[in-house]
């Protein structure tokens, strides 16, 4: 599932999104108010983590401008200031959760786990026809049997699983797979979706001429 990640501590960062992504969301960081409201506007998440004291636009005007936009993602905030005025400022605001920094890990993942099942979106295993995707196991079967996929193909898996047969193009699956890394070699998403129609079927994974690529549910190929 695709988390959006708002922080400017590069060290915090870093190690947030490694934890975040062995526990089986698709992390993407960015590091400004600005930026992260720019790549709302284009993009979906089920869920954003967001720093208050943010460069260009603060965390707060961002969790404004969301709900103005009537954007109801969960958002779970994560600052330094711990106190209970700032905590009652930040819900009233309209985020949907609040931690300090000093949070262990394992508890952020929970709470974030618990908002995202309350949006509605269901955690842990995915599927679609035959397939089913365990996003804590890293894992893929096919009509139950185990589907060996590489890091870079279950990432492009579970972005076209959320899409929920829409067509991704192959920048979405660029920015699924490697973030915003910025030297990605030209053909790496075509070679990676190559490698997956050949382990879960042709008829599963489709190519949508001139746009992009899209997950049709099948039962058996």
């Amino acid at each position: 599932m695709q988390v959006l990640l708002v922080e400017d501590d590069a060290l915090l960062g870093a190690g947030l999104r490694a934890a975040l992504q062995k526990s089986g969301f698709a992390v993407t960081w960015i590091k400004d108010g600005v930026a992260a409201l720019d790549l709302l506007d284009a993009q979906e998440f089920v869920a954003m983590i967001l720093d208050l004291g943010l460069p260009k636009v603060s965390g707060a005007d961002v969790i404004r401008t969301l709900r103005t936009k009537g954007n109801a993602m969960p958002i779970l905030v994560l600052t330094a200031a711990d106190s209970m005025r700032n905590k009652v400022a930040c819900l009233e605001m309209g985020a949907d959760d609040f931690l300090t920094k000093t949070v262990e890990m394992e508890e952020l993942v929970a709470r974030l786990r618990a908002l995202v099942r309350r949006s509605g979106h269901q955690s842990g295993v995915m599927r679609s026809g035959s397939l089913r995707l365990d996003l804590e196991k890293h894992t893929l079967t096919k009509n139950g049997e185990q589907v060996r996929v590489s890091k870079l193909e279950f990432s492009a898996l579970r972005a076209l699983m959320e899409a929920a047969g829409k067509v991704l193009t192959r920048g979405q699956l660029e920015q699924s797979m490697y973030g915003w890394k910025s030297h990605v070699d030209s053909n790496a998403v075509e070679v990676h979706i190559h490698n997956l129609r050949a382990k879960i079927g042709s008829t599963s994974l489709q190519t949508v001429r001139g746009i992009g690529y899209t997950l049709v549910a099948t039962h058996e190929e």
